[in-house]
């Protein structure tokens, strides 16, 4: 298995929550609670406004985990490398609109017999506040049908 990208490879991405992003995320997910979508009593919550949703804060390592693939293609992977998912997701802080995200992701081990990489993964705010942790497996498909 020739998997492209080597133990401590990293990838980052930023991104900047909007009014608008809270407002899509309950759209394609149906999550409306009021916590997400309504001002007005997100304000009387202990969190005093609006946070985001756990999958839109999760969301942007999608990024993160595209560029490990892409970086792996480019560098002639066998197979294609497909998220399998994340493990030991947790969320530690709220975001809020407002908030600045960065997303990291480290590759921390590679098993050939499997196809797999396993990687950490966390989205921090602008303070540096880690708000998720999480675990990603990138599964190398074999490239034959």
């Amino acid at each position: 298995m020739i998997f492209g990208i080597a133990v401590g490879a990293t990838a980052f991405a930023t991104k900047q929550v909007t009014e608008r992003d809270l407002l899509l995320t309950a759209e394609i997910t149906g999550d409306n609670d009021p916590l997400h979508v309504d001002a007005a009593y997100a304000a009387t919550t202990p969190f005093g406004q609006r946070i985001a949703h756990g999958a839109l804060v999760l969301g942007v390592l999608s990024a993160t985990a595209s560029e490990i693939a892409h970086r792996a293609i480019a560098a002639g992977c066998t197979g294609l490398p497909v998220s399998l998912g994340y493990d030991n997701v947790r969320f530690l802080a709220p975001v809020f609109i407002g908030d600045r995200l960065e997303a990291r992701y480290r590759v921390e081990a590679l098993d050939a017999a499997k196809g797999r990489s396993i990687a950490a993964c966390e989205v921090l705010n602008q303070s540096g506040t880690t708000c998720l942790v999480a675990r990603h497996i990138l599964k190398w498909v074999p490239a034959e049908r």
